[in-house]
């Protein structure tokens, strides 16, 4: 993994700190960019180099060869703490890497059974091998692989979501003034900016994002040592397995450690992927609804759909359909790990570890694999959107706030004028561009008679009433925070980079460390040989 060295000790400083600090209180001054160009170019290279580890670390994680690794880490603590004296700790040791270089041959061996493991190291060095099992038992040891393997999963997901935050947040930066309607209860509402709108799911993933470092401190603590359930009798060093195994710390209540963690744990990780999958399902939704449109204003690019076999007029989306399913098997998934793990009776390994073989995290990774070539296949129709906006009457809660914030006129009244206005428009074939300025007027004097109001004459001029009409000047004239202004939506794109960055650096120094670790156990081990 190779990096410059300023990203490198900028990744180690975030490392350090991200144990005590979440992503929302991170500080940005320590992030190595201030510009939403700087912290694009900077996250599309952190991402490079965390797929790569990722691709690396997923190479070893495997049953068998985390039971080796935990033997590895079993003999050198047993060793240095002398349960069992140098020249034993040498041969068991010896017996452990014949395991690993036998199944490497085409007649080699690969059991992922820890006792069938440990009958190829007694085959090889005799009955002594089984020293090696001195106070453990296979509750600790599969509690800690199962731990270790969510563990690595966890980081290829977080890897995987923040592409996408990526793909977003460059869609967003090329329409900040691409103006959309937005919708509440399926109903065109008010116009925003087509930017605005990724941004606000994209703040979804960074709350996920916090989720999973919030849960990596819970997840990433050894159960290894506490043998079945109540520790042993032999003096274990807990704090040097779990350091050789590259976790953070023990968990230290025994029971905990194998039998009762190994619910709560998973059923956490599944609620992050379940959060991101619904995320990912009403965003596609919103693309594929596009498809009911004639003219969509959002649609992939020609090549990227599929024609009918029977229709030829028809397009269909099939990206977007795939994707979609991939977020649904996500969110079922996930209601498996809980329904697996609900009224189970402390103690039954059998359905202990609730994501085992349900392949959550493929499916997960699938989905935001799809959801990204959605995006990359995305076409934005600016001119399109903006003759929707148009065509209907979004703005036309404006008329009662500027008649209220520039012309005193209690919000009610406007409100009533407003609304006769549409229904008016509606019953007659009106638009904003073309309705009458005379029965604008005449629908206000009847608006304000009603309510008994000293001003009975639209004291809005035509040119007025056109402009507040328009969702051009509506969009513009927002203030407050967060709101579609093009200025506001340049603010937060510029610190979603800057948050995608840190959560990119974050997962990198998680790699870093569990490298690091296995590095160690591996030079601590090879000095035994």
């Amino acid at each position: 993994m190779i990096m410059q060295k300023t990203l490198l000790s900028l990744a180690v400083a975030f490392a350090l700190a991200s144990t005590q600090l979440t992503a929302q209180a991170a500080d940005t001054a320590d992030l190595p960019c201030r510009t939403t160009a700087e912290c694009a170019a900077e996250a599309a290279k952190i991402g490079a180099t965390v797929d790569r580890a990722g691709a690396r670390q997923g190479e070893h994680d495997d049953q068998f060869t985390w039971v080796n690794r935990i033997n590895k880490a079993s003999i050198v603590m047993l060793t240095e703490e002398k349960i069992v004296d140098r020249n034993q700790g040498r041969e068991i040791a010896r017996g452990v890497q014949h395991v690993i270089d036998q199944a490497g041959k085409a007649d080699g061996k690969r059991p992922s059974d820890v006792m069938q493991i440990e009958r190829i190291m007694i085959d090889r060095i005799g009955p002594q091998a089984s020293l090696i099992h001195s106070g453990r038992s296979r509750q600790d040891m599969y509690a800690t692989y199962r731990l270790a393997t969510l563990r690595s999963q966890l980081l290829d997901y977080t890897d995987a979501m923040n592409a996408t935050r990526a793909r977003l947040l460059e869609l967003a930066k090329d329409n900040v003034d691409t103006l959309v309607p937005a919708y509440t209860n399926g109903v065109q509402a008010q116009p925003i900016t087509y930017a605005h709108y990724l941004l606000a799911f994209e703040a979804a993933f960074e709350r996920d994002a916090q989720r999973i470092r919030e849960l990596y401190q819970r997840l990433n603590r050894s159960p290894m040592g506490t043998a079945v359930l109540a520790n042993s009798g032999w003096p274990l060093n807990r704090e040097r397995l779990s350091e050789l195994l590259g976790f953070d710390a023990v968990r230290e209540n025994s029971l905990d450690a194998g039998q009762v963690s190994t619910y709560d744990i998973p059923i956490e990780a599944a609620s992050i992927a379940s959060s991101s999958a619904i995320r990912i399902g009403a965003m596609l939704g919103d693309i594929h609804t596009q498809y009911h449109q004639i003219r969509p204003w959002l649609l992939l690019e020609e090549g990227a759909t599929y024609t009918s076999s029977a229709m030829p007029q028809k397009r269909n989306p099939g990206l977007i359909m795939r994707a979609r399913e991939s977020a649904s098997d996500v969110v079922g998934l996930a209601h498996t790990v809980t329904l697996r793990a609900h009224n189970v009776t402390t103690g039954m390994t059998d359905y202990k570890f609730a994501f085992d073989g349900l392949g959550l995290f493929d499916s997960a990774h699938e989905m935001f694999v799809r959801t990204g070539k959605v995006m990359d296949a995305l076409v934005v129709n600016p001119q399109r959107a903006l003759e929707e906006l148009e065509a209907e009457w979004t703005t036309s809660m404006e008329l009662a706030d500027t008649l209220e914030r520039e012309h005193k006129v209690p919000f009610r009244i406007g409100h009533s004028f407003a609304s006769a206005v549409v229904g008016h428009a509606r019953k007659e074939g009106f638009v904003p561009a073309n309705f009458p300025y005379a029965e604008a007027q005449r629908l206000y004097t009847k608006a304000a008679e009603k309510y008994d109001w000293k001003t009975r004459t639209l004291p809005l001029s035509e040119s007025a009433f056109r402009a507040t009409l328009s969702p051009q000047n509506m969009v513009k004239t927002r203030v407050g925070t967060g709101g579609p202004q093009p200025a506001e939506v340049k603010r937060m794109l510029t610190e979603a980079n800057q948050a995608l960055a840190g959560d990119q650096l974050w997962t990198k120094a998680r790699r870093d460390r569990l490298e690091k670790a296995e590095a160690a156990l591996d030079k601590a081990f090879n000095a035994l040989l």
